[in-house]
């Protein structure tokens, strides 16, 4: 059945009785790209049946669909034209592995951040009624964890006040990438398992016609319930209960592994087995291991993340410190004020959000904790380019960001043994509040649990002295310009390069600066950030400041959002790879 549809017009020409096969198809096709070509797994299989009731239902793409996130659309990009290319999910030049506009117009709006699909939505479906549309449907597919956000609130509030066509389907399983938590989801639980609430229903109490919960992987149910919901006037929300990863024992089992498993065996659905050899860790494996043997002896030090425990690894944390380390679920504007809080307190609090998602929080850094100095640490893990995940996540706006701030230092170690001294250094008690970024992936390092060593705040270190150029690198650029330096034979030339770690772009070193200027005529800098505000600006201003006639050249991101690949291949893309920095020295040479 699968390959007789191209679109979701050829899907209707079955009848009801014929989906349960096409989504066990559906299924299978899914858990055999993944298998091989990696990606999210988990989301997409548990809402197979809602994909196919939704696409049968609605008169899409002229009914318009919105998917929270994106990590559950993969049956829906199958269905909308793409199942011949979906091998090339996440892949440089492939599909993208979320909803984009660009990329389909059954993608209405795209998606990487939680919690966005009803404020979109609610747009569109106001933006009907001012055009006198009454035919049209409007559609927000939200997950459990993803509704419990502010933004998902703020919309439901408004949404709730307006006579418009909408419909929120709430995908309800208990889990986002890590069980959801709050109070919020302890009300759908118990929605979930006495068949109604104990006490007013929530969304009835937002004006919302509320139906369900109902069984998300009932075929029959699901098309009579929305078939129904089309006749529904002004905003209605479908309570659906799900299981992430359904038709695939492992991850139905084990839903946090299976979320975004990797390669696996397609066959038995059994993850690869590890390698034995002994690899370098991950950054945040050091940053979670490192936090717990810092808590051990600093009863003062809490944990905070917003619904990504594992993917930053305060997991090690919440295992060790459980009464120490708090999951505020996807609610990274409270995370930040929360954090500010338990500062104000004396607490040495350690906020870690991924680079991408602290974008989200922006006004809660500058008024609640840089504007009055509250010491907090903000740990951004998947700083710099992140690789498959694309445009949406890439963590390389932070240097920009977050240097204009007054009051807050920016710091980027260069390893994981600078990683771990830098947060030993921020747990002694600063004044001020720290960011401390680092990347996706592992680091290169075998021998990184060494004994702390305070780092000075502001003070950069010579690791090359040259004569002629010097390589100013922010983070773990630096490997990237070793590499490259390597790459000279000649000793004239080995002579003339300087490389120097800055650590910090706020504050600068400026006594380093004032003798890499004196003794060099030409300076390269390299970041894996914008170079439009970020660590090179920081250079050229500090040039300009001092009135200096170097020539300074800024190799960073370009003024562009970067697409998905391999991280080797953005970087490439993107003029900061070891071979760009090589012949970028070469060049000056």
């Amino acid at each position: 059945m699968l390959d007789t549809i191209t679109f979701p017009k050829d899907l209707r020409k079955f009848s009801p009785q014929d989906l349960p096969q096409l989504a066990q198809e559906l299924r299978d096709f899914i858990i055999n790209i993944v298998a091989v070509k990696e990606g999210h797994l988990g989301a997409s299989l548990g809402v197979v049946e809602l994909t196919i009731a939704l696409h049968y239902v609605f008169n899409t793409p002229e009914d318009l669909l919105v998917w929270d996130v994106g990590h559950q659309a993969y049956g829906h990009k199958i269905l909308t034209g793409r199942k011949e290319i979906f091998h090339t999910n996440r892949q440089l030049n492939g599909i993208s592995g979320f909803p984009k506009r660009t990329e389909s117009n059954f993608d209405t709006f795209g998606t990487g951040h939680s919690s966005t699909a009803i404020s979109a939505a609610l747009g569109m479906a106001i933006a009907s009624k001012l055009a006198g549309i009454t035919n049209k449907q409007h559609i927000a597919v939200v997950g459990d964890a993803s509704i419990a956000s502010g933004m998902a609130f703020e919309a439901l509030n408004h949404a709730g006040m307006t006579a418009t066509n909408l419909l929120v389907i709430l995908n309800d399983n208990a889990i986002g990438i890590d069980p959801s938590v709050g109070a919020l989801k302890e009300y759908l639980s118990k929605v979930t398992l006495d068949g109604a609430p104990e006490t007013d229903n929530i969304f009835e109490a937002l004006n919302f016609n509320y139906s369900g919960p109902v069984d998300g992987h009932d075929l029959e149910i699901l098309l009579s319930e929305l078939e129904r919901l089309k006749n529904v006037s002004g905003p209605k929300l479908l309570h659906v209960i799900t299981t992430k990863g359904k038709g695939l024992r492992q991850a139905e089992e084990n839903q946090v592994a299976y979320h975004a498993p990797g390669k696996f065996n397609a066959l038995t659905g059994d993850l690869h087995p590890k390698s034995k050899e002994v690899l370098p860790p991950k950054f945040q494996d050091v940053f979670g291991k490192t936090l717990v043997e810092l808590a051990r002896k600093n009863k003062n030090i809490i944990g905070i993340t917003p619904a990504m425990p594992s993917g930053s690894s305060l997991t090690y944390m919440m295992d060790a410190f459980p009464e120490r380390a708090f999951d505020v679920g996807i609610a990274e504007q409270h995370a930040v004020t929360f954090a500010a809080g338990l500062a104000t307190q004396g607490l040495h609090v350690f906020c870690t959000i991924y680079s991408t998602f602290l974008q989200r929080a922006y006004d809660q850094i500058i008024h609640d904790v840089c504007l009055q100095k509250i010491p907090v640490i903000f740990c951004l893990d998947r700083a710099g380019l992140v690789g498959e995940d694309g445009a949406t996540h890439h963590g390389i706006f932070d240097i920009a960001y977050l240097r204009c701030i007054p009051n807050l230092i920016v710091c980027a170690p260069r390893n994981e043994v600078e990683l771990r001294n830098i947060l030993y250094t921020a747990q002694k008690g600063l004044e001020l509040p720290i960011a401390i970024r680092y990347p996706r992936g592992r680091g290169t390092l075998i021998d990184w649990q060494q004994g702390f060593t305070e780092i000075e705040i502001g003070k950069g270190i010579e690791l090359k002295k040259g004569n002629k150029v010097a390589v100013l690198s922010f983070g773990t650029m630096a490997t990237n310009v070793v590499t490259a330096i390597e790459r000279f034979t000649e000793t004239s030339e080995k002579l003339a390069i300087g490389h120097y770690d800055m650590r910090f772009t706020k504050p600068l070193d400026e006594v380093l600066l004032t003798q890499i200027f004196n003794t060099y005529s030409e300076i390269i800098t390299v970041e894996d950030g914008v170079k439009a505000g970020g660590f090179g600006s920081s250079i050229l201003e500090f040039a300009s400041e001092k009135k200096y006639q170097n020539k300074v050249i800024l190799m960073g991101i370009p003024d562009t959002f970067i697409e998905h690949g391999t991280t080797d291949e953005l970087q490439e893309m993107s003029g900061i790879s070891s071979e760009n920095i090589y012949f970028q020295i070469k060049n000056v040479l």
